[in-house]
């Protein structure tokens, strides 16, 4: 129901759009984040995007190198990442939850029900 693609190998200083495309969900409804795991490490939260797209929420990290706009025309999340650094290298998933506010955005992992599959971001030095 959520499909993420778009990673690749990248180096240093490049850039990379992952897509995140919806589909059996009432998508407009939903809040969309976007997610990372590196190997040995836990999910954490990088970017997410209220359901009517009026408000995004960034982890520090990810402030002033991503974006996170969504198209709700076209069921689809995007994250937009430059100036992309070698500590960036993990495993991207989307995520998404029904939401009745339309400014909320959960950094919380657990409050996500819906994940894709998850794409592999490889930033090297």
């Amino acid at each position: 129901q959520l499909q993420a693609s778009g990673g690749g190998l990248v180096q240093a200083g490049g850039s990379l759009r992952l897509s995140c495309a919806a589909s059996g969900l009432p998508f407009s409804g939903h809040a969309v984040g976007w997610f990372r795991q590196a190997p040995g490490e836990e999910r954490t939260f990088v970017a997410g995007i209220s359901r009517s797209g009026s408000s995004t929420n960034y982890a520090d990290s990810a402030k002033e190198r991503f974006t996170i706009p969504r198209d709700n025309a076209k069921n689809m999340v995007y994250l937009q990442m430059n100036s992309l650094k070698p500590e960036d290298t993990a495993v991207y998933y989307c995520a998404s939850h029904s939401s009745f506010s339309t400014i909320r955005v959960s950094t919380t992992l657990n409050r996500y029900d819906y994940w894709g599959q998850g794409t592999q971001v490889t930033v090297s030095s």
